[in-house]
């Protein structure tokens, strides 16, 4: 461990010149002390590393120096696709390597190329859970990417909406969509297809044994591209026709995604007060009531039918329980401990 902490010490002095001792502890992990032991190590060693005082000093390598101790192992080889993801590199237990394999790197590359990459790092950053979502807890995450990679079956217990339930699995690969992991995996039973699991709804895993042999041919892109179209095409069955205000218009791609985009793409044209028809995709009654909902005033659902008593149904609903002034009940009366000072 300290013969690599070395080695990306000397790397970062080597692509990123003077460092304080204080920077350089922080991209290491470890503390200030270590850092002077370590710097103490490399002048030892031979590596001629000096040490500027003042205010604006630090470390640096004397002028000319390059090393060329830069090979990359297996793990940082495999860790370089995740380099536009440290956040889920990390989840995956290879925040650490992916470092060392990106400063490797680096000092590899040409003086101009070199500057360019840090130039790339320094303004553009690819972020990629959605907004306003706490990120799905992974606890087993590190363990099924391990037997991803080894192909190990594992024994499970999965949380499904219905209860759960024992599988053990082959881990085929695993997926990060808009921050959220899921498993794709060779179900261990007389059907044997491949499924599509959520890493968060798994409440144990083991290694069950293994290395299982891969189906011939799997392509772990391909078989998620058509997965998700299957999947939205069997969850948005209906179609909802709307009429939109100027603001609703802007809402729609908001709260839809790409099947807004599709309605306004098809809308009709703007009445004299700029509302528009469009017919959009939706998911079951009780779930689109919900969603068409959100976009409120600036929505008004034309048909089916039996969608729009649903919709109307549920406004009111909500038109009856806020009919009272704040802390009234229905009847007018105040409402138990709301609006008065509880205690007194």
């Amino acid at each position: 461990m300290r013969a690599d902490r070395l080695l990306s010490l000397l790397l970062l002095l080597q692509n990123r010149g003077l460092m304080t001792a204080a920077g350089l502890a922080a991209e290491l992990e470890v503390s200030v002390r270590t850092v002077y032991r370590d710097v103490e190590a490399l002048g030892a060693a031979g590596v001629p590393v000096r040490a500027e005082r003042g205010p604006e000093g630090g470390y640096r390598l004397v002028e000319g120096y390059r090393t060329r101790l830069t090979g990359l192992t297996d793990a940082e080889a495999g860790s370089l696709f995740l380099a536009g993801l440290p956040g889920p590199a990390g989840d995956l237990g290879l925040g650490a390597v992916l470092a060392s394999a990106q400063l490797k790197v680096e000092a590899a590359l040409p003086g101009e190329l070199a500057d360019q990459a840090r130039r790339v790092r320094e303004r553009f950053h690819l972020d990629a859970p959605a907004w306003f979502r706490d990120a799905d807890p992974v606890p087993h995450l590190e363990r099924i990417s391990g037997a991803v990679w080894e192909r190990r079956v594992l024994r499970t217990r999965y949380r499904r909406w219905r209860g759960e339930v024992d599988r053990e699995v082959c881990p085929l690969g695993l997926v990060l969509k808009g921050g959220i992991w899921y498993l794709v995996a060779l179900s261990e039973n007389p059907e044997n297809i491949v499924r599509t699991y959520r890493v968060s709804r798994f409440q144990a895993v083991e290694e069950a044994g293994g290395p299982f042999t891969r189906p011939a041919g799997f392509d772990l892109a391909a078989y998620w591209a058509e997965s998700s179209r299957r999947m939205e095409a069997a969850l948005r069955q209906g179609t909802a026709r709307l009429r939109l205000s100027p603001r609703g218009r802007k809402l729609l791609p908001m709260q839809f995604g790409a099947a807004g985009v599709r309605a306004l793409r098809e809308a009709g044209p703007p009445d004299g007060e700029g509302w528009v028809e469009v017919e959009l995709s939706v998911e079951s009654e009780a779930v689109a009531t919900g969603d068409l909902l959100r976009l409120g005033t600036e929505a008004e659902v034309l048909g089916p039918p039996g969608l729009r008593r649903a919709v109307a149904g549920a406004v009111a609903v909500l038109a009856e329980r806020y009919a009272g002034e704040e802390g009234e009940s229905r009847d007018g009366t105040m409402r138990p401990d709301e609006g008065r000072c509880v205690g007194r």
